[in-house]
């Protein structure tokens, strides 16, 4: 406001009688300053060191007082006046006012003003000199609190106290200066409590309260500032200190408003009050609320929706939109959620309520009642959606309110999901999200649903969140651009669904998604949903879909094979490893090794029984690839790689073993060699046990290629017996490394005794006999043999198809030596040794030391057969030896060979002799031998 407006038309005369006065050289300069001032305009800015050159001036011109004459403070007066408009001016201008250095610079010079006024302030002939001085002080106090310049303001305002209070306030008639003094007293409250000064603040305030005059206007302005400052206060923090504080002011800007009542005069007035008198016991309300005190909250609104009478007229019942919302925290803080219900009920009935406190109130009861609010926060939303207009925003904040922090898994977060879902699927909601206006809030949706329903899948509450994820497809829009999004939708659909065994509708699921965006996740799925439908034809089709997708990984065939496994669709795993193996041969990288992935296929292969060839085929498979790429290249290097390779050679051998014992000779004797291959990677030359383990397949492939032979009545081709020699060979290099060191006693005896039957036999298909001798001899002389075994080898090679004599004379004859020569020898075997040679030396007799050889053992047979007793010696094997001995002299006998005739009819009677129940026979054959001796003697008489 100008000077001009608040001066009096006296003051204005007086200005133009002292126009005509000589000014001082100092006030000549203050006016020169003032004149700068006057003429600032855009074209020329306001110096900066104007205030502060004006402000020099004015210290200098303090050091003059007091002033000589009246003239001279008219003439302050004047400088002041216009000093003080030209700052009006200048705050008028816009360019000015957007800087906040020249909003300071301004306020300066109105400072600067109020204090030539107050130097001045002892002039005559001006009404209210005094009262003027502090009218100046006081705007400038003003000027400088909105700028936040604090401690200026309270000088201003203090000055401006100071001056005022030399007047006696009783004695003041015009309203103006009367209401001077209050405002000058709120102002330096507000700015004490700006200062944190609350205590000063508060008490101006009540000081305060004797400067109302008695009129409406104090009244009220006293009591809006008690509530500012009760606002303030609840606001600042929740503390006890700062509610009972807000507490206290508002009960005093409510108890001016009932004395304000009473002052009223007009009906304005009446209504003015009454309103402020309502908006107290709102907030008393909330301080009420915010203290806990829930009763006294619900007598704050019972007395505002009654209405009460007060001063010079009566007010209606409140119906402001706070009212239910207070009502219902305080319902709900006591406990009485009925109550509360009611209240959050009333409110969709109340059109004047806005939209963000009703949304606000639903999250307050939610918030305390939880679950069991579920349906009462979706039934007001929906009945508010039916009277007003909702915006999409607070639809949102409903649903994220509802679901809250929940992360599935328990029947509470289950509820609030089913609320939501039927809240979100409503007709009417689905329409607000519709449209690009609300493209944010659209997405902002689909999150919050997405987000529950990934909740509840992770906990494994499938049927909740498959309606969640179909509520959250409500809220992609049909478009191109949303193809992926729709599909990504469709996929995990499908997901839950499986998990809920729902096949058909999985599959449903995933056909939609493969339209919108055909992709290696859809295929998968798909695979995923035949192995659960047991349909593993189908599933395996699926794999080959699966390689053509364009975003295929081998990953995928990996874990297809995973997941067939757990499904125990076994050909199903079978088929993707094959399919993946085809992948190592291209060179690409892979995620897994290709070691694993045979050994995956081997275990699963022979996991039943019958799928031994399969698995042979990929051991084969497998010991190419390795002898191709390199033991270390396939097996892995250090300790992972000898795992391998013993993995695959015990796998080899078990397997070996197990079709053996099933008589599948062919698959054992496979399975056998490509164990000693896979031994074969693993001997160093360190390791006796891996060396007796190679030597040891080789010989059991080979003894199980001859009983192949036998089990098909078959033959062994010549490329199966040189392949058989092979074998042998190396077991034998193996095996005469072993004993050449001394280590035949690390060597089982029944293997050395195997290798050397199948060496004989094998080498007898070859037709090297000197081998077969030479390899039973090498066995003879070896720790490992006993006479078991070379009786069982002599009876071998006497009664093979291939039998050799000189073999079984040589076992036989070794075997007997030993048998002899032990402490307890066994005589039937003995017996049968003896018929066995006896045969043999009979069979491929060709002269006559054959036939000595064949006496010498009948008397051999006789040498042991003294001294034992009687029935030691196999009593039928005796009566066999004295029975032969005796009929082979029958032949000598009609040949006329009179001394070989005695010399077997000799042996027989005394073999007969040892034999006990041959007596009848001995006598027959006494009886003969003498008359045989006295015809042979009577013949050769006859001749002499």
């Amino acid at each position: 406001m100008r000077i001009a407006e608040i001066t009096t038309p006296d003051l204005r005369l007086l200005h133009r009688k002292t126009e005509s006065l000589t000014h001082h050289p100092l006030l000549s300069e203050i006016e020169l300053f003032i004149q700068q001032s006057e003429c600032i305009s855009k074209d020329h800015p306001l110096p900066q060191a104007l205030p502060t050159s004006l402000r020099q001036s004015l210290t200098r011109l303090s050091q003059l007082a007091p002033f000589p004459s009246n003239s001279f403070k008219l003439t302050i007066w004047k400088l002041s006046f216009r000093l003080w408009n030209a700052c009006v001016d200048l705050s008028n201008t816009a360019t000015l006012q957007s800087s906040k250095s020249s909003a300071e610079s301004i306020a300066n010079l109105r400072h600067a003003a109020a204090d030539m006024l107050f130097l001045a302030r002892d002039v005559t002939g001006v009404p209210s000199p005094t009262i003027k001085s502090s009218l100046f002080y006081h705007r400038t106090g003003l000027v400088w609190h909105s700028l936040k310049k604090f401690d200026l303001a309270s000088n201003c305002f203090e000055r401006a106290t100071e001056i005022l209070s030399k007047i006696d306030i009783a004695k003041i008639s015009d309203a103006g200066e009367r209401k001077l003094f209050l405002d000058l007293n709120l102002a330096r409250s507000r700015t004490a409590w700006e200062i944190s000064d609350r205590n000063l603040a508060v008490t101006l305030l009540n000081r305060a309260k004797n400067m109302l005059f008695g009129s409406p206007d104090h009244y009220k302005s006293l009591s809006n500032q008690f509530l500012a400052f009760g606002k303030s206060a609840l606001s600042r923090d929740d503390d006890d200190c700062s509610l009972n504080d807000a507490l206290r002011l508002m009960n005093e800007a409510l108890d001016l408003c009932e004395k304000g009542l009473g002052t009223a005069k007009t009906r304005e007035d009446t209504m003015e009050f009454t309103s402020m008198r309502t908006k107290t016991l709102r907030f008393i309300s909330a301080v009420h609320l915010q203290k806990g005190e829930y009763e006294s909250v619900i007598k704050c609104v019972k007395v505002l929706r009654n209405g009460c009478s007060g001063g010079n007229g009566s007010d209606g019942a409140d119906q402001h939109a706070s009212l239910p919302v207070l009502a219902m925290k305080a319902w709900l803080g006591l406990r009485r959620h009925s109550e509360a219900e009611k209240e959050l009920r009333g409110m969709v009935g109340n059109k004047d309520i806005p939209e963000a406190v009703w949304v606000s109130a639903v999250e307050a009861y939610f918030e305390v009642v939880g679950t069991a609010g579920a349906e009462t926060a979706k039934g007001v939303f929906l009945g508010l959606l039916g009277r007003c207009h909702v915006s999409a925003k607070a639809a949102l904040r409903v649903a994220y309110r509802v679901l809250g922090e929940s992360r599935g898994g328990d029947s509470g977060s289950k509820i609030r999901a089913n609320v939501v879902a039927q809240l979100v699927s409503d007709e009417r909601v689905v329409a607000l999200f519709a449209g690009e206006a609300v493209t944010k809030e659209r997405k902002a949706i689909h999150s919050v649903l997405w987000n529950s329903a990934s909740d509840h899948f992770r906990a494994k509450d499938f049927e909740t969140s498959a309606e969640m994820f179909e509520k959250s497809m409500l809220y992609i829009p049909h478009d191109i651009e949303n193809r992926v999004f729709r599909a990504k939708g469709f996929r995990v659909l499908c997901l839950c669904y499986l998990g809920l065994s729902q096949l058909d509708r999985a599959h449903e699921y995933i056909e939609e998604a493969e339209k919108l965006e055909p992709n290696i996740a859809c295929s998968f799925l798909k695979f995923k949903i035949y192995l659960q439908k047991k349909d593993h034809s189908y599933a395996i089709g699926q794999i080959d879909a699966m390689t053509s997708c364009l975003d295929f990984s081998p990953y995928f065939l990996s874990l297809s094979a995973h997941e067939a496994i757990s499904c125990q669709a076994l050909p199903v795993a079978v088929a993707s490893l094959s399919k993946f193996l085809s992948f190592y041969v291209s060179g690409k990288t892979m995620p897994t090794t290709e070691v694993m992935v045979f050994r995956t296929l081997v275990t699963i292969l022979t996991q039943d029984i019958g799928n031994e060839t399969e698995a042979l085929n990929f051991m084969l498979q497998a010991q190419s690839r390795a002898s191709k790429l390199g033991t270390e290249c396939f097996f892995g290097t250090g300790e992972t790689g000898k795992r391998e390779q013993n993995w695959f050679a015990v796998s080899s051998w078990n397997l070996g073993s197990r079709c053996g014992n099933a008589k599948k000779y062919e698959l054992c004797g496979e399975f056998c060699r490509l164990a000693s291959e896979f031994y074969g990677y693993m001997d160093t030359g360190e390791s006796g046990e891996t060396t007796m383990m190679i030597c040891r397949s080789l010989i059991y492939s080979v003894t199980a290629m001859i009983a192949l032979e036998k089990q098909n009545k078959s033959t062994l081709t010549e490329t199966q017996v040189k392949l058989a020699a092979e074998l042998l060979v190396r077991a034998g290099k193996i095996m005469s490394s072993s004993l050449s060191d001394g280590k035949d006693c690390m060597m089982e005896q029944e293997l050395i005794f195997m290798y050397t039957l199948l060496a004989y036999d094998i080498h007898g298909r070859l037709n090297n006999s000197a081998f077969q001798l030479l390899v039973v001899k090498t066995f003879a002389g070896s720790k490992s043999c006993n006479y078991n075994y070379l009786l069982q080898l002599g009876i071998f090679a006497s009664q093979s198809p291939r039998s050799n004599s000189d073999v079984s004379t040589f076992a036989l004859n070794e075997c007997l030596s030993a048998m002899i020569a032990s402490a307890s020898p066994d005589y039937p075997t003995i017996a049968l040794i003896i018929r066995k040679l006896i045969a043999i030396s009979s069979i491929h007799r060709g002269d006559t030391d054959d036939e000595e050889a064949i006496q010498k053992m009948y008397k051999q047979a006789y040498r042991i057969m003294v001294g034992l007793k009687e029935g030691e010696y196999p009593t039928d094997e005796g009566k066999w030896l004295a029975m032969t001995a005796w009929n082979r002299a029958a032949l000598p006998v009609r040949l006329g060979q009179i001394e070989a005739a005695k010399k077997w009819l000799s042996i027989g009677l005394e073999i007969a002799e040892k034999v006990s129940g041959m007596d009848t026979y001995r006598a027959c054959m006494e009886d003969f031998l003498a008359g045989f001796e006295t015809k042979v003697s009577s013949a050769a008489a006859e001749k002499m």
